[in-house]
């Protein structure tokens, strides 16, 4: 035998009924979702990052 045995199920972590923001999670005032909606909307690049209008709100 291997002797592993089952491994514990898990690693979802907790359930939380709201979802947070990209400016919450940032620890920001600033709306990063507006401004990531304005890198689109404006065509500065092709692609942008996410990190891009969290590192531009910050």
């Amino acid at each position: 035998m291997s002797g592993k045995g089952k491994a514990a199920t898990g690693g979802r972590g907790k359930k939380t009924g709201k979802s947070s923001t990209r400016s919450a999670k940032a620890g920001l005032q600033f709306p990063v979702g507006r401004v990531a909606r304005y890198l689109r909307k404006g065509r500065y690049a092709q692609r942008t990052g996410s990190g891009a209008p969290v590192y531009m709100a910050a």
